[in-house]
């Protein structure tokens, strides 16, 4: 499944043009995401490559996340990836409650960029990714001046707010084809 991310209207990104997203469907509870944003990417804020471990306030900066929840319920998981192969994974009871760090393996992060395309590959597993959950894909992008957008498939009216139900857009995809799981 490949889907088109748009900008917040009230923050209009100057270097990037365009952000898409391939989800792939890796086993039951694994998906593998692919984001490809397009434009000037000298332009951006991009950590630098680090080890591979939980960080919180990755969000603050170039992050790109997937939230996800059961179709059957409140409460939802969030997960932030960072280009310098840092990770983040917080569960919620409801709307921005109860937040904690959600028990996981650390996801696969893998990062290339070329003067144009900037692409992070993303390989995640947790029980809240099995096909029919709900699934808002969504991206924070830093310019190198400081000027931030926010990416997602859909907005909630107001200000950016990923966690609100109306980014909940998508459904997770089921096995693909010839896929043994």
């Amino acid at each position: 499944m490949r889907l088109a991310l748009t900008p917040h209207p009230d923050f209009r990104p100057d270097a990037i043009a365009a952000i898409e997203v391939e989800i792939m469907r890796a086993g039951p509870e694994r998906l593998e995401l692919v984001y490809r944003a397009q434009g000037s990417t000298p332009d951006l804020l991009v950590t630098a490559h680090a080890e591979p471990e939980r960080t919180d306030g990755l969000w603050a900066t170039t992050c790109f996340e997937l939230f996800a929840k059961r179709a059957d319920g409140e409460a939802y998981c969030e997960f932030n990836f960072a280009p310098s192969s840092q990770w983040a994974a917080y569960a919620f009871d409801g709307y921005r409650a109860g937040m904690r760090e959600l028990a996981m393996e650390a996801p696969v992060i893998e990062m290339s960029a070329t003067d144009d395309v900037f692409e992070l590959r993303v390989a995640v597993e947790a029980s809240v990714l099995s096909a029919g959950a709900r699934l808002a894909v969504t991206a924070v992008i830093e310019q190198a001046d400081g000027a931030k957008s926010y990416w997602s498939v859909r907005h909630a009216a107001g200000k950016p707010d990923f966690h609100h139900a109306d980014s909940f857009a998508i459904e997770a995809p089921a096995s693909e084809v010839g896929n043994d799981d």
